[in-house]
């Protein structure tokens, strides 16, 4: 069966976890909906609130939404805070190393296609956001620049970091992923937000292309 005909729940069960929306996700933790109103209906009003916020959302705006309890609410801030204690409070902490992004970019060590994301920094080179920017094959994935750096000007990056993983489990970059950094380094110049590293992931581990092969940042 095609991964599109699955419900979320399957898709995880299939490991495609990284690839769910945040509709799917928000699915498998609503688990129903009400009648009249299906939960793929309910999850979308919820992602639409989330999507557009810059803080956590109050209780009293979940319950705003119709079909949504104090039982349901309080699981969704209960997930947000949850991913917030593990995963977003690194966004408070300067970067300083490649290994200091790693929780935030475990999602790519067992993916079972190449994804490209983008993480933006602002001028303390704390993160502002990860974008997923592409999802490839089982063992290539392209990304242009304009893909690339259109998330961060729309958070008003000063700098960026890429990163995508390799499925077959090599950390090694190919040499499609070298050239891949070189002309998004030049345009990174042009742009005058500079991408200060790219991350090739994988389930044995991770490469720092500019510690390994710095001549393609300059």
């Amino acid at each position: 069966m095609k991964m599109e005909n699955l419900l979320p729940r399957e898709r995880i069960l299939a490991g495609e976890l990284p690839n769910l929306s945040v509709e799917e996700l928000l699915c498998v933790i609503l688990g129903r909906g009400m009648p009249g109103k299906n939960v793929f209906v309910l999850a979308k009003e919820i992602a639409g609130i989330l999507e557009k916020k810059t803080r956590m959302p109050c209780m009293e705006e979940l319950l705003a939404i119709r079909g949504l309890g104090q039982a349901k609410s309080a699981q969704i801030l209960a997930c947000l805070e949850l991913s917030g204690r593990f995963m977003l409070g690194m966004q408070d902490k300067a970067i300083c190393s490649p290994k200091e992004l790693m929780p935030q970019l475990s999602f790519l060590k067992h993916s079972v296609q190449e994804n490209m994301v983008v993480i933006t920094l602002n001028g303390g080179n704390k993160v502002i956001k990860i974008h997923r920017i592409t999802i490839g094959t089982a063992n290539s994935t392209q990304a242009h620049p304009r893909e690339a750096f259109a998330p961060a000007i729309e958070d008003r990056a000063v700098a960026i970091v890429l990163a995508h993983n390799h499925p077959s489990g090599s950390h090694e970059p190919s040499m499609e992923d070298l050239r891949l950094t070189q002309r998004l380094c030049e345009a990174g110049r042009i742009l005058q937000i500079p991408v200060l590293d790219h991350l090739v992931i994988s389930s044995s581990g991770f490469t720092s292309l500019k510690n390994d092969y710095g001549e393609y940042f300059e």
